[in-house]
């Protein structure tokens, strides 16, 4: 055999069962070849190098790693079979030489499962990171308090391999380096290596939750017969009191200062690709959708990180035909993109575009005035006489005919709307249809002064 290693050659026949090559359902996970990993690191996550510094640690030839990370790097490693205590996979060595190559890594034992699921259960934060495919250091740190060791150490990568080497040879290393890979991806490879695969694990683990918001099981309060403590157990379930927090408001770090805002809203991700969207999506609407959201999300982290922002009232939320037209609006859609906003709306082509001019104009306030007829009461129609009449000089006040909320120029085509708010509102005829014409002002004056439509 090649790159001086004698043994058996594996030759894709069937292997022996030892008892571990039939576990449980649920309990082995196989992942496809990796291509070749040419000019990238083989871990880039911080428990995906402690594994590989596990391997190096540990094996007593570098020149076999060194050879073993040049295989993995040219994409000679099968298959990866993962299942508690061991790791599998075919490695190519040449152009025709391929051999089994095994590492095994101690299971924990039920006791140590037992103390590392009471600790996850008692931190939210634990069970959020590994939903998240993330393994921060506290975890470890904590499990490791609780005795038990999640990462490898020195002398846990146990190597077996067909090419009979005692030590790790380059098929051995070839495959930890390529599990380093699927470690950076998926810390419940790491999990299932240790006994738990993670649908297993993560029943476990809501089952001790549900027992302990219960007040009983594994992770309950210890309840005394006469119940004198149960108040105060549940109590320290719901958190750190107040007082406690604010004692220690001293000795706490300050909060890290805000990031500051970038410049403008990142770009949507583009959706052209290879694959067929499914029928009823369409890429192009997404992608407007995304470009939105992202627009959208700067213009209000802008907003929150201003001066006095916490003083402004909350903005009202928009009802879907609302926000068809600020889409339309905003984003300036293709038109056939708007039309589609337009019926979903229950708009016509023409009312869409009234409507979107008024909301240029001043957005939802704008959009309620162009669409809503009301009465003002007696003291607010009042206030609104009373602002007509100052408004102008005596003989240059135009003709006005009132309706509701609305006063009518009799020798001409243009309009003011009176808003619930008290400011006026221009609008001119166009077509045979009322259209806003410019913004709001609280003098009507100058509302139509500043419109343009005074002077047609």
């Amino acid at each position: 055999m090649s790159d001086g290693h004698d043994g058996d050659r594996y030759d894709g026949g069937e292997y022996e069962s030892d008892g571990r090559d039939t576990p449980a359902p649920g309990q082995e996970r196989t992942f496809a070849a990796m291509p070749p990993a040419h000019g990238r690191g083989f871990a880039r996550s911080w428990w995906g190098q402690a594994w590989l510094k596990a391997l190096e640690d540990t094996a007593l030839d570098g020149k076999q790693l060194k050879k073993g990370r040049r295989f993995a790097r040219e994409g000679r490693v099968g298959a990866v079979s993962v299942r508690p205590g061991r790791i599998t996979a075919v490695v190519r060595d040449g152009d025709s030489f391929t051999y089994r190559s095994d590492v095994l890594l101690q299971e924990l034992s039920k006791a140590e499962w037992e103390r590392f699921l009471g600790m996850a259960v008692e931190r939210a934060g634990h069970i959020a990171a590994l939903l998240d495919r993330e393994m921060p250091p506290h975890l470890v740190e904590d499990a490791a308090a609780a005795g038990v060791e999640l990462l490898p150490g020195i002398g846990d990568l146990d190597p077996e391999c067909t090419c009979d080497a005692w030590d790790h040879c380059p098929h051995t290393a070839a495959l930890c380096y390529q599990v380093a890979r699927l470690l950076d991806q998926d810390p419940f490879v790491l999990l299932l290596m240790r006994g738990r695969g993670e649908r297993r694990l993560l029943d476990e683990l809501q089952v001790r939750i549900a027992a302990r918001a219960e007040g009983h099981g594994p992770s309950g309060p210890a309840e005394p017969a006469d119940g004198s403590a149960a108040a105060a157990g549940k109590a320290d379930d719901l958190g750190v009191r107040a007082d406690e927090a604010f004692a220690a408001r001293d000795i706490l770090p300050p909060l890290p200062a805000s990031p500051p805002l970038p410049a403008e809203p990142g770009p949507a991700p583009s959706l052209e690709t290879e694959t067929e969207p499914q029928a009823g999506v369409d890429p192009a609407a997404l992608e407007l959708l995304a470009t939105d959201g992202a627009a959208r999300a700067h213009r209000m982290l802008s907003e929150a990180l201003s001066p006095g922002h916490e003083r402004q009232p909350l903005p009202a939320g928009l009802t879907p035909q609302q926000d068809a037209v600020r889409l339309v609006a905003e984003a300036r859609p293709e038109p056939w993109i708007a039309k589609r906003l337009a019926t979903g709306s229950g708009r016509r082509q023409a009312e869409l575009d009234a409507a979107v001019r008024a909301w240029r104009y001043g957005g939802a306030a704008a959009l309620t005035v162009l669409e809503e007829e009301w009465t003002p009461g007696p003291e607010a129609l009042a206030r609104a006489r009373a602002r007509l009449a100052e408004a102008w000089e005596e003989g240059e006040r135009p003709r006005l005919r009132s309706a509701g909320n609305r006063w009518t120029a009799v020798d001409g085509g243009v309009q003011l709307r009176y808003g619930r708010d008290g400011r006026w509102w221009p609008y001119r005829k166009e077509g045979g249809h009322w259209v806003p014409a410019g913004p709001a002002d609280d003098d009507p004056a100058a509302a139509l002064g500043g419109s343009g439509v005074a002077d047609d």
